[in-house]
Formats: structure tokens, C-alpha cells, sequence
């Protein structure tokens, strides 16, 4: 059965496919055990949902302006990764259906880069739209000690010195954020915990458990 799905020359498209249902299993598992591929991926790579590079962070020349203008929409590399190789995949199985109804499937020399030249203006499009849904990590408007002070809720942890985990915040305008955290030492919080940000640089935060009187007002409202 599998091989008549596989048409020929649609190879590269399932393998893109294939790719993205993989991607979704590992991070699903990696929450699941209380760390995040995503967070994990950017952080090593210095890649931020910003679009920018972090205090600190070496300019990657071309490659560095090639992402930002990927990532308009300012979303975590992998959901990037994400959307184009699906944007990949779809104008990859395009591009055959049409081919192969005029005169034949096309080499994989021609319908890659045609599906890939296709798929990077899309990924940017789709991005921009992905971007406006999904919480961020970091924010253009606010700065990072203005998050200092902070409560929210421990989202991915527990968290402690280890691998960084997240605290979901919400700032001054109402707006949500997903801050990349550790615990400060000598502490550790617990997924579901009311975390209080006590420090941060570069990006990654220092939290605390929330004092009982501010996990009480919580509560309350």
C-alpha cells in the first residue's frame, strides 16, 4: 500500500512529511518529561523568538540576516523547521500532480528546489501569522528587568538548576509571556507552582518559589 502512495519522484515530500510527524513526537515526549526540544534548540543555537540575537551572541553574518528575514513573525526555530518543511512538502506534491499530469513526474533535481524556492517566501507568510498566536519567549517592547518582580505560573519544570524549564507571566499591559527559567540555587519549583523572577540575563531567568502572601492574592483573583 505504501508503495503506491510514494508516486515517483514525491520521495523528498514524504520524507519532509515523515520529518515534521517525527519532530512532533520528540517534543511532545520531551514536555511530557518536563523539557522542551524547542526551548532546548533555540538556546543552543542562540536562535529567540525574537528574531534577534541575544545580548551576548556572535552577529552570524549572512546566515544571521537570512533567518531574521525567515522569521518575521518571531517564532521558536522549530515551529520555523516546522513550516517549511511542510510548505515544502505541500508545493513538492504540487508540483508532481501538475507534472505528472502534463507529462510525467519531474526529477528530484528540478521539483526540490522548485518546491523549496516555493515554500521559503511561504514559510516567512505563514510565520508572520504563526507569530501573532503563540506566546513568545522574549519581548521588542519590554526589557528584561522588567519582567524582574514577576509572578506566573511553571508551565514546563520542574525547575531547577538543570535544563532551563518555563514560567508563563503576564506583564503590565496583559500581555502574556513564556519566560525561559531556572530555579535560583537552593530551590526548586515545581511544574504547576506560582514562580517569582527574581533575576535574569541573556535571555534565561532565575526564579523562586512565590511568597505564601503572593501565592494568596493569586488565588484570590
Amino acid at each position: 500500500m505504501m508503495g503506491s502512495l510514494v508516486q515517483p519522484g514525491t520521495a523528498p515530500f514524504w520524507v519532509a512529511l515523515l520529518t515534521v510527524v517525527g519532530l512532533g513526537v520528540v517534543e511532545l515526549v520531551s514536555m511530557l518529561l518536563g523539557a522542551s526540544v524547542s526551548a532546548l534548540l533555540d538556546d543552543g543555537l542562540g536562535f529567540h523568538a525574537s528574531g534577534d540575537h541575544a545580548p551576548g551572541d556572535h552577529d552570524s553574518g549572512l546566515l544571521g540576516a537570512w533567518a531574521s528575514w525567515l522569521n518575521a513573525g518571531g517564532v521558536p526555530l522549530l515551529v520555523l523547521i516546522v513550516i517549511l518543511l511542510s510548505a515544502f512538502a505541500v508545493f513538492g506534491f504540487a508540483i508532481q500532480a501538475v507534472a505528472s499530469s502534463l507529462a510525467g513526474p519531474l526529477p528530484a533535481v528540478i521539483s526540490v528546489p522548485g518546491a523549496l524556492a516555493a515554500a521559503i517566501p511561504a514559510t516567512r507568510w505563514l510565520g508572520r501569522g504563526v507569530g501573532k498566536i503563540i506566546p513568545r519567549e522574549e519581548t521588542s517592547v519590554l526589557s528584561q528587568d522588567e519582567f524582574i518582580g514577576l509572578t506566573g505560573t511553571v508551565t514546563i519544570g520542574p525547575l531547577d538548576q538543570g535544563n532551563p524549564g518555563s514560567v508563563r507571566v503576564k506583564d503590565r499591559y496583559d500581555n502574556f509571556h513564556a519566560l525561559r527559567a531556572k530555579a535560583a540555587p537552593g530551590h526548586v519549583i515545581e511544574t504547576g507552582a506560582l514562580a517569582l523572577i527574581v533575576d535574569g540575563a541573556d535571555g534565561l531567568f532565575q526564579a523562586i518559589p512565590a511568597p505564601q502572601a503572593l501565592d494568596s492574592d493569586s488565588n484570590r483573583s
